[in-house]
Formats: C-alpha cells, structure tokens, sequence
C-alpha cells in the first residue's frame, strides 16, 4: 500500500491545527498537567536516589521511593526555613525599618520638591490617594491571598503525590512506552528515555548549582556594600533567579526596595548596579555553562517558550518551558521526519554540525 503524499499546505494546516489543539488542551488542563509536570521532573531527578535505597538497602519499593520524597521535601524546608529566619529578622525590626523609610521618603520629597518641582503637599495628596485605594480592596486582597496560598499548598502536594507514585510505578510507566510503538522502534524509544531522564537530572542540578552561585555572590556582594540584610537578599537573589528573566528583576525590586528603607537612596542605587553586574555574569558565564550547556537551545526560542507559558500557566509555565522544550528537542532528533523542527529548536552551533558531510570509512 503506498503512503499518502499530502501537499504541502496540508501539511501546514495539519501542523497548525495539531498546535492550536495542544494549547487548548494545555490551558484547560493546567490544574491536572501542571503538577504532573512538574512531578515528571522531580521524579527522574530523585530516582538515583530511589534506585539506592531500592538496590543498595534492598529497601521495598514503595519505602524507598517515600524516602526519597521526604528527603526531598527535607532538603526544600530547610532552605524555606534559612529564608524564614532571616524574613523574621525583617518583621523583628519592622518599627525600625518602618522609621528609615519614613526619613528615607522624607528625603526624597525634598528631592523631587527641588529638582522636579512638584510640592509636598501635592506629593502626599498622590500618596493618601493610592492608600485609600489600597485599604478599601484590603478585604479583597487579603481574601485573594489566603486563596492563593492555599492554592499553592494544594497544588504542590499534588505534585508530591504524584512524584511518589511516579517512583514507584517507573518501571510499569516504562514498559508503556514500549509497548506503544514496534518492536523495531524499541531502541529508539530507550535512547530517547535514557537521554530525557540525563538531561533533566543534569538541569535541575544545574539549576541548583546556579542556584547557590548567584545566592553566594550575591550575599558577598552585598555584604562587602554594607547592606543590612545581606543573607536574606543574597538567598532571594538565588531563588528568584531560578524562574528565567523575570527572577532578577523581581529579587531586584525587593532588595532596592528594603535597601531604600535602610540605608536609603545613594545605598540603594549600589544594589541596583550591583544586580546589574551580578546578572551580566549569571548571563554570559555561569548560566551558559552550567545550565546552558545541558540544554542546546535556541534562545529565540526559549523567550518565546517563557513568554507562551507565562500567557497559559503563569509562573509554573515560565519555569516548565525550558526542560521540556529540551526534552521536545530530543525527541524530534530521533524522528526522521520531526528533524526540522529541532533544527529550529537548536542553537546554531547544533545547525552547523548537522550541516557538515559525514566522512565515509575508507
């Protein structure tokens, strides 16, 4: 029987109708998707550690894969709890801090008064406005945060239970995917296995390792500057700067923010050059080579990727994006017919070697 040979605009309107399908199903999946995401990844990251308790210890398999969540889950709240320490130092010297950033606006009303030419009073007017704003949706905030945090709750130990159950049901999840496709075809779905799980093993602990960098440079940084509260801001540095292009920026309102309140302007406009160098060498040194090289990638593509799954997922999609833009990449290089698009998923280095002839064997 001969294959069917489809024009190529068929091909075309296939190809975008199968993309418009998947987001649709993408979106109004997400409180299902999202968690068993995010639970795919953190189970390949924590199966050696399974693996070990399982064949080492000659642990049941159950018993181990609930260790290694719970040793995952250890690893998490203690780093939640260095932040919470040094966030209860901030609410310890809140009257405090709260006095400097009275002094610290005072000063800048002189400021704007002498540069800008808009009056105090009129200043204060724009400031008692946007309280009264913020006061009368005070209910709806706070009812708005209670919901969000109990969402969040929820959908992590979703993505813990759905971690457990990966663990122990790898080997039953595996033999499905085999059992998919031909027995011919069963090499390729093992390459591709084998290097899907590298790969998000060697992010993740890229990611972690990028993690404590810029959280350590930071903390020098800022610690050599004299700023109060160097840890809790060298670890918010860190933190943030795991959710791509949009962390910096938002660990870098909340140091000038605090630093403001401290020390005031001239200490906070330090921090804001001092984030600007520590991003310039996150950029071009430490993310390319620890993260960037496990995951070729065009990076066209991959703010594309963020700015896609910032608009269905929010957060959770901005940081989804990048592994499994990977893991899509790896796929389409073991299919003949997918190759193109991990040529425009590659970076242009990956285009160049697959443009280069393969000498033949004399």
């Amino acid at each position: 029987m001969k294959p069917v040979v489809l024009p190529f605009y068929a091909k075309v309107a296939l190809i975008l109708i199968s993309i418009i399908a998947l987001g649709y199903i993408l979106v109004i999946g997400q409180k299902v998707l999202a968690p068993l995401l995010f639970a795919f990844l953190f189970s390949t990251l924590l199966m050696p550690v399974a693996k070990f308790f399982e064949i080492k210890l000659h642990l049941p398999r159950g018993l181990a894969s609930l260790i290694a969540v719970i040793l995952f889950i250890v690893f998490i709240a203690s780093v939640l709890l260095v932040l919470g320490s040094q966030f209860s130092l901030i609410v310890r010297d809140w009257p405090v801090l709260q006095e400097h950033i009275g002094q610290s606006l005072h000063q800048f009303q002189q400021w704007a008064e002498h540069h800008w030419h808009i009056k105090v009073s009129r200043q204060l007017e724009y400031i008692h406005s946007a309280t009264d704003k913020l006061l009368a949706d005070a209910g709806t905030l706070l009812s708005l945060t209670l919901v969000t945090v109990s969402t969040t709750f929820l959908f992590y130990s979703f993505v813990l239970v759905f971690t457990f159950f990966m663990l122990f049901n790898r080997r039953t999840l595996f033999k499905f995917l085999l059992a998919i496709y031909k027995n011919e075809h069963a090499h390729i779905v093992n390459d591709i296995i084998r290097e899907v799980q590298s790969i998000i093993k060697r992010y993740i602990m890229g990611l972690f390792l990028q993690m404590g960098i810029v959280s350590m440079l930071s903390f020098t940084v800022f610690l050599t500057l004299g700023v109060q509260y160097a840890l809790f801001l060298g670890l918010i540095a860190g933190m943030f700067n795991v959710i791509p292009y949009v962390g910096i920026f938002t660990a870098m309102f909340i140091s000038l923010l605090l630093t403001f309140g401290t020390a005031g302007a001239s200490k906070a406009l330090l921090v804001l050059l001092s984030f600007l160098f520590i991003h310039t060498v996150d950029a071009n040194f430490i993310m390319p080579v620890i993260v960037g090289s496990k995951v070729k990638l065009n990076p066209m593509v991959v703010i594309l990727g963020i700015i896609c799954g910032e608009m269905m997922w929010g957060i959770s999609g901005m940081f989804l994006c990048v592994p499994y833009l990977a893991i899509l990449k790896i796929i389409f290089d073991r299919i003949d017919f997918l190759a193109p698009w991990s040529l425009l998923l590659g970076e242009e280095v990956s285009v160049r070697k697959r443009s280069k002839p393969k000498k033949k064997d004399s």
